[in-house]
């Protein structure tokens, strides 16, 4: 998989790419991540990214040629099979969505700022519009690292265990049970006696039993998805 990113502020990537799973990643060469400053875009002499909203208002607006030059010079280069604006008002990023994105294989990404981009990138530039959350952060980067995250650990070969991924919370619509690990009894506080048998059909079946349980307390709203 290769990604691109569209960023005024690419060092905000250097730690969560440069770490765990993203880093492993990179080094086995399952994935390619490219950093793009959209300021290295502009044509104007001050490398001027941003500008006031017409008609008035509070804030700026990341401006349309700087981002359109940064795009048109990566899509020479590459098909992409998304581009993708980070949004608070974009469809709501869930599992679902992540497995279907790490099966691509071009994918670029939009990261933005102030009041927002002009709405001409949204129109013509924008396949795809994703938030992860309703609630508004400083830009589009920490967004953009979530999302990168949640895809790439889904590529086969990034994760040791390539089974892990099939049991997270959200595959099957259902919140992971809990697990435990040693010692069996800290503090008189004891790992069930269940986990502890052996008998690996009764344990499956308990484990089902409690991802049911804990999705019924804690997102009840997924029993309901077909």
């Amino acid at each position: 998989m290769h990604i691109d990113i569209l960023t005024l502020f690419p060092q905000m990537f250097e730690g969560p790419f440069s770490e765990s799973i993203l880093k492993r990643a990179q080094a086995k060469q399952l994935v390619e991540i490219a950093l793009h400053n959209i300021r290295d875009y502009s044509n104007n002499k001050h490398k001027q990214v941003d500008d006031y909203a017409y008609g008035g208002g509070a804030g700026m607006v990341m401006m349309v040629e700087p981002i359109d030059n940064c795009l048109q010079k990566l899509k020479s280069e590459r098909n992409y099979d998304e581009v993708i604006y980070l949004s608070p008002d974009g469809e709501l990023f869930d599992q679902k969505l992540a497995n279907q994105l790490s099966g691509k294989k071009n994918i670029a990404f939009l990261c933005g700022h102030y009041k927002g981009v002009d709405e001409r990138v949204r129109q013509n530039l924008i396949t795809r519009e994703v938030s992860i959350g309703n609630y508004v952060l400083t830009g589009g980067e920490l967004a953009t690292a979530v999302v990168v995250d949640a895809i790439v650990r889904l590529i086969p070969g990034v994760l040791n265990d390539e089974t892990s991924a099939l049991s997270d919370s959200f595959q099957d619509n259902l919140i992971s049970p809990p697990v435990y690990s040693q010692p069996a009894d800290y503090k008189g506080w004891k790992v069930p006696e269940i986990l502890l048998s052996g008998n690996h059909a009764k344990i499956d079946a308990w484990r089902h039993e409690q991802s049911v349980l804990r999705t019924k307390e804690r997102r009840p709203g997924m029993l309901d998805v077909d």
